[in-house]
């Protein structure tokens, strides 16, 4: 991505944000899923957004109603989901070096049984990375929400333990990326776009 050129298409918000990420790499990241989310607007006809942040971070737009979307960028890869409900999203590179003490430390014992009995325990253990991220942005508290005040059940089909909301997850592996998604859909699929026909 040539940011020279794609940085003056984004709003101020996105510009202090994009300031704000010391590496080249990361700045990139957060245009290009800026500019995603603007291709993705664009198409739902909505082309004059004004974007806000709620009490613990999470963005939203002001003047849409019932429009709803979530952000993130890893690696190589940036990600947008958006919906006429709440949704949380995350993606995550599968790094086979991961500190497994994490899921040990922060997560809850059954999700930390189920990663150290895994075949490939790095890949299992970004699946409940993703899975809670994306649980944590869908309610808008982010990193506010312990990680172990939850409990994701990965059998046939994903569940949060007490789930109330009669919330939906979705997991997707990409290349050597996990995205996760929590709404109340069913995702069958993910659309990719080249970042570089964005601007």
């Amino acid at each position: 991505m040539d940011l020279k050129k794609a940085y003056p298409l984004v709003s101020k918000n996105r510009q202090e944000k994009i300031d704000f990420y010391r590496f080249d790499k990361d700045k990139k990241l957060s245009c290009g899923a800026y500019l995603l989310l603007k291709k993705l607007l664009s198409e739902e006809n909505i082309t004059n957004p004004i974007f806000k942040t709620g009490k613990y971070g999470k963005a939203y737009i002001s003047n849409h109603e019932n429009v709803y979307f979530n952000l993130s960028h890893s690696g190589k890869i940036v990600l947008c989901a958006i919906s006429d409900m709440e949704v949380g999203a995350d993606v995550e590179y599968i790094d086979p070096k991961i500190d497994l003490n994490i899921s040990k430390n922060y997560f809850y014992n059954s999700e930390y049984e189920n990663i150290m009995s895994a075949e490939n325990k790095s890949d299992e253990f970004f699946k409940y990375w993703v899975l809670k991220e994306s649980y944590m942005k869908y309610t808008g508290l982010g990193m506010n929400l312990k990680l172990d005040s939850f409990e994701i059940k990965i059998k046939d089909e994903i569940q949060l333990k007490n789930n109330s909301k009669n919330l939906k997850f979705n997991l997707f592996n990409i290349e050597d990326y996990k995205i996760g998604i929590a709404s109340h859909y069913d995702v069958s699929d993910l659309i990719e776009y080249d970042v570089e026909t964005l601007y």
